[in-house]
């Protein structure tokens, strides 16, 4: 059965490497009134989130949102499925990296990084991004799949270069590994965590919200700063990523700090735009 899934999957890799961009949307407009209008894919979740993240809007812009949230979704998932098969310079040209000075600098320095994220945006194309854009190497965090020929097919091809990708199991011995070069951590840490027991608890989107510690405790044990990646749609299939730096140095802050800093500034990005943000999760099925 594992051998039929993985040429089953590779198939439809296939497909969308033979789909050229002008036609990819037209697909993702296609899977849209699929999964939204007809089978309505965790319209309720998605409702009930946004209802609660934005109690001061009103019925109609809670639907809008929800509506350009799932024409979004279905942009990421053809983008992510057509990366698989992207040249590195093609996704560079389409997922471009702004202000990296600082970054750059710490690398001079021979210090590595912490970079967080959320699931906002496309946030599929970094490790094939990061390679030719950052002089840290890349390294990012998946969770392997059940499936070890398609695990391995993947963890192959989605990233590119000089970038890594490791298991979430081996997360503390990752940190201890010596590189040969400074390295710059992805960590998309928004999800909700699997256990309440080391959590931080904080208020995000108008709510009490159970919050990974893996960033902070990370940083503050490497000593290592922390910097925020702000992901912007252009327009279809074009991003640009702004970096910020949130914490220099681990060290002179407080537990829970560098977590709430965090959290703040992705609350503010999706406030602007929150058409963007992943409200299908169950981001908030934990209760204190």
């Amino acid at each position: 059965m594992d051998l039929l899934t993985y040429f089953l999957f590779r198939a439809f890799i296939f497909l969308f490497r033979i789909i050229p961009f002008r036609l990819l949307y037209v697909f993702s407009d296609g899977i849209y009134y699929l999964v939204y209008p007809l089978i309505g894919y965790r319209k309720k979740i998605v409702l009930q989130n946004l209802r609660n993240s934005f109690p001061e809007k009103s019925a109609e812009e809670i639907n809008l949102i929800a509506r350009k949230f799932y024409h979004h979704l279905c942009d990421v998932l053809v983008e992510s499925m057509k990366a698989f098969t992207m040249k590195e310079e093609e996704v560079v040209k389409r997922y471009e990296y702004e202000n990296t000075g600082f970054l750059d600098e710490l690398y001079r320095e021979g210090r590595s990084a912490i970079c967080v994220g959320g699931h906002y945006n496309n946030w599929e194309w970094a490790g094939i991004a990061s390679g030719t854009q950052l002089m840290h190497r890349p390294v990012g965090f998946y969770k392997p799949l059940s499936n070890k020929m398609v695990d391995s097919f993947v963890r192959k091809t989605r990233v590119r270069g000089r970038s890594l990708l490791v298991s979430i199991t081996n997360t503390a011995a990752v940190f201890l590994e010596d590189y040969g070069e400074p390295s710059i951590f992805y960590m998309v840490a928004d999800q909700s965590p699997s256990t309440v027991r080391l959590a931080y608890w904080m208020q995000f989107l108008n709510q009490d919200t159970a919050v990974l510690h893996g960033p902070e405790k990370y940083a503050r044990l490497h000593n290592l700063p922390v910097t925020f990646a702000l992901t912007q749609k252009i327009k279809r299939g074009y991003y640009k990523v702004k970096f910020i730096l949130l914490v220099e140095d681990p060290s002179k802050t407080v537990p829970g700090e560098i977590t709430r800093i965090y959290i703040n500034e992705l609350e503010k990005i999706i406030r602007e735009k929150p058409e963007f943000y992943l409200w299908s999760h169950r981001r908030w099925k934990l209760r204190r």
